[in-house]
Parts: structure tokens; C-alpha cells; sequence
């Protein structure tokens, strides 16, 4: 997959299947209308592409409103790859486009940026000044001007619509397991690793404390069983993951998120981890001694080992 930023980067391509959105999260749904923009570009001979607009225009237009991200440039182009997509372009987003109409949206973007065949947008999907476009209105603008309109319908899971919202509410509720059934993929996060208080080496248990960048959705305070994979390291690694704000140790404390990494005791500290979330074992709580804590959190590693058994390629340590 070849990745453009820009649109003035774009090679014209007089045969271009291209699927719209903002794809945060991937979910099943946008993985469904992107294999459906593959397979239709292939059927035809054509390119397979998605546009995406970064930053997401809520960011720019509403950044004290604009709900949490759930993936990054990096995590998203990755997952977009795997979709089997020829071209991914990115453009960036400003308040000049956000002020264009929904027909100037489509002749600055669709015709004479990008020259398609034809665009492939979900059931729900608004484009430009206001969101004032719909499909059906991309639709009529299509006969108009000579491209197809393919709108793709809803994907639901046991009832329930797919969307990056649902993704968000539930990482926030700490339902990890509900979550991977909309994603497709189990949930997960990137950070460096960063110096926190050093008192997990104290008790016995190290852990690594992973900085995130505050754009982004962290599930909800507890404890976790998980997998780790570290910059410069091919293997995945178990491990244990606590989200929250320390209570045993602080009245108020910001919210942190650390690793214990199963059997591993290397010197990390400004590498990028990625952090993928398999199971929440319990909520945080706030313990009466430091001998109760240590007792549950060797409960807690012993549970993830337990749990992460069927998980492969997993080694737990060098």
C-alpha cells in the first residue's frame, strides 16, 4: 500500500475506488465498506484508495468537545494496510475546507483532486460545510458529474451497530472482550515508556509506565491482562496492566498506566510499546496494607498467565 500526504501528491488514476471516512478505530464497518471498495477496484481493474482527513475535523473544529481518538496515524495506517488497499491519502483539514459547500467539497476533493470512478461512503456518512451532504445527495451529484455512488450499509453484531463511538464506550467501561467483537481485533494502545515512581522495582514487581498523548481512548481504570510488544523486539510479551490513579499510595494522583511485563527485566525506558488489552481482571481498588497489595497483584499476574495460555506467539521473556 502506497501512503500519499496530500492530495497535490496524488498521481492521476482514471480508474480510483475510493471508500471515505475518518476510519478511526477500523471497526468491522469500515472494514466492511473498504473490502468492498478492494474488491470492486479489483474486479475492474482499477485502485483501491481511502481518503482520510487529519487532523479528524472534530479536533479543528471542536477540540474542547471532540471526542477521544481511538487510534493513531501510525495504528491506523497499519490496520488500513491489512485491508488490502492500494492507496491511502491523507489531507489535512482546516477551517478553510470545513467552510466549503458539500458541492465544492466533491469538485475540489472527488473530481479534480482525485479524479474517481467511484466513492464508497457509509449510511450515515455528511461531508462538508456544516455536514450539510449526505449519500443521497453525493448520489445525485455522482449522475451529474460522472462517478458512481456506492452507499454501504450498517454492519450490526448480535444487534447492535457498529461504530467507533460503541468502540469508545465501551473501552471506557472496561469491557475489552465487548469491544474486540466490534473491532474485529483486540484493543490496544502506544506510548513510550517514561520514569514514573520507581516503586514497582521496590515491591517486587517493575512495571513500565507507558505515556499517552491525551487525544487518545485508555480503558477504564483497573487492572488488565495483556500483551506487550516493545520497539526493537520481535517477540510479544505477557503481562499485567494497571490504569488508574495509585489510591493505595495517593488521595489524588493523575490517572497512569503500567505494565508489569511477565519474566522480563530489561532497561526500556524511551522505546515505544504497544499495549493490547485481552481481558479486564478487576477494578482498581484501594488497599489497607502494602503486603494485601502485593498479594493481589501476584493473584493478578498469576490470573493473566492463566488466561493468556492459549495466546500464541507469546514468549514470557528472552
Amino acid at each position: 500500500m502506497k501512503v500519499i500526504y496530500g492530495i497535490e501528491n496524488y498521481q492521476q488514476n482514471d480508474s480510483l475506488y475510493l471508500a471515505l471516512g475518518n476510519f478511526d478505530g477500523i471497526h468491522r464497518g469500515h472494514k466492511h465498506l473498504i473490502s468492498t471498495a478492494v474488491e470492486k477496484a479489483k474486479k475492474n481493474g482499477g485502485k483501491s484508495a481511502a481518503f482520510i482527513f487529519e487532523p479528524h475535523p472534530a479536533q479543528v473544529l471542536f477540540p474542547e468537545k471532540a471526542p477521544k481518538l481511538l487510534g493513531n496515524r501510525e495504528s491506523k495506517t497499519k490496520l488500513l494496510e491489512q485491508c488490502g488497499l492500494d492507496l491511502l491519502i491523507y489531507h489535512p483539514f482546516t477551517m478553510e475546507i470545513a467552510s466549503w459547500s458539500p458541492e465544492k467539497f466533491v469538485h475540489n476533493i472527488l473530481i479534480n483532486g482525485l479524479h474517481i470512478k467511484e466513492v464508497f461512503v457509509g449510511f450515515n456518512h455528511s461531508f462538508g460545510h456544516r455536514g450539510a451532504g449526505t449519500p443521497e445527495a453525493m448520489k445525485q451529484m455522482g449522475k451529474e458529474l460522472g462517478f458512481a455512488v456506492n452507499v454501504i450499509d450498517p454492519v450490526t453484531i448480535d444487534g447492535e451497530l457498529v461504530s467507533s463511538s460503541l468502540v469508545r464506550k465501551l473501552l471506557e467501561q472496561g469491557d475489552v472482550q465487548h469491544a474486540t467483537k466490534m473491532l474485529g481485533y483486540s484493543p490496544f494502545i502506544q506510548g513510550n515508556v517514561i520514569h514514573g515512581e520507581h516503586r514497582g522495582s521496590t515491591i517486587g514487581f517493575p512495571t513500565a509506565n507507558i505515556g499517552i498523548d491525551s487525544r487518545y481512548t485508555v480503558p477504564a481504570k483497573g487492572v488488565y491482562a495483556g500483551v506487550v510488544t516493545i520497539e526493537g523486539d520481535v517477540n510479544r510479551y505477557k503481562c499485567v496492566v494497571n490504569i488508574g490513579s495509585k489510591p493505595t499510595f495517593h488521595e489524588i494522583y493523575p490517572l497512569s498506566i503500567e505494565a508489569h511485563i511477565v519474566d522480563y527485566n530489561q532497561d526500556i525506558y524511551g522505546k515505544t510499546v504497544t499495549l493490547t488489552f485481552m481481558e479486564k481482571l478487576r477494578d482498581e481498588k484501594k488497599f489497607a496494607s502494602i503486603e494485601e497489595l502485593l498479594e493481589q497483584i501476584n493473584n493478578d499476574k498469576n490470573t493473566a498467565i492463566d488466561l493468556l495460555e492459549g495466546v500464541q506467539t507469546i514468549r514470557t521473556g528472552n
